[in-house]
């Protein structure tokens, strides 16, 4: 089975001419052809065309189903990350990564059913201070400890708000044996920063990971989106418990 997951931070579809176009956003996205997308900075207003955003997204991109995870409001609405799919949800988890008074943030986990077995989607949007993404990073991993019952790979994607190599870098590396390569994805115009990224467990197999750069990706939002080509194998579901955070090896 394969698959193609997007983590993607559309700006609250705010693209770098300052023009609100969820029609461009959808249009990127579409040029991928995913099977899952992950969103950051994503507004719903539940009735209000074109400001319940994963809604307007999901119907242009033929998904039929949406789960958001709020991290507070907007205005009469919500405000978070959100995944989209056309694959059977099982289930959903959400878990508040908000350190003190800065802005609010969170993880969004999705459990999907990909021909049988179960995949857990994580979707993540981390702070700008060092020593609030280290704080994240340990919250990041009690939430998947207790996820340790659910059998099946794992996919974490997000927007890491981490400029260079740290902590985030090397404790997510020793935790996903994904060969997942820095790949820079912010300002889109000219990118700088590797802050987007995509890991997953043995059980996936990476065929290709990527940076989308095509004309449009470039304005549409201050992010560029990361894509993963994964093929799902026939190996069976991961049982053992998630070792995350303390309990992980060093490095080799």
């Amino acid at each position: 089975m394969h698959l193609t997951v997007v983590s993607y931070n559309i700006h609250r579809g705010v693209g770098l001419d300052r023009r609100r176009d969820l029609d461009r956003i959808a249009d990127v996205i579409a040029e991928v052809s995913p099977d899952v997308v992950g969103l950051q900075e994503v507004i719903r207003e539940e009735g209000v065309p074109h400001a319940d955003q994963a809604t307007y997204l999901a119907s242009r991109l033929d998904m039929s189903e949406i789960v958001m995870g709020e991290t507070r409001t907007h205005g009469a609405g919500t405000y978070g990350n959100v995944v989209l799919t056309r694959l059977p949800v099982l289930g959903s988890g959400r878990c508040d990564l908000s350190r003190g008074v800065r802005e609010p943030r969170g993880c969004l986990r999705v459990d999907l059913d990909v021909s049988g077995t179960p995949l857990h989607v994580f979707n993540c949007h981390f702070g700008l201070a060092l020593r609030e993404r280290r704080e994240q990073l340990d919250l990041l991993g009690v939430f998947i400890r207790d996820s340790e019952r659910l059998a099946g790979p794992r996919v974490l994607m997000g927007d890491f708000n981490e400029w260079h190599r740290g902590p985030v870098t090397r404790g997510l590396r020793r935790e996903f044996s994904s060969p997942m390569r820095r790949r820079r994805t912010h300002p889109a115009m000219f990118p700088l920063f590797a802050l987007d990224r995509i890991y997953w467990d043995a059980a996936l197999e990476g065929e290709e990971f990527s940076v989308h750069r095509s004309r449009l990706a470039r304005v549409a939002s201050d992010h560029l989106p990361v894509v993963a080509r994964l093929r799902l194998s026939h190996a069976p579901p991961r049982l053992a418990p998630y070792v995350v955070g303390d309990a992980l090896p060093p490095a080799e």
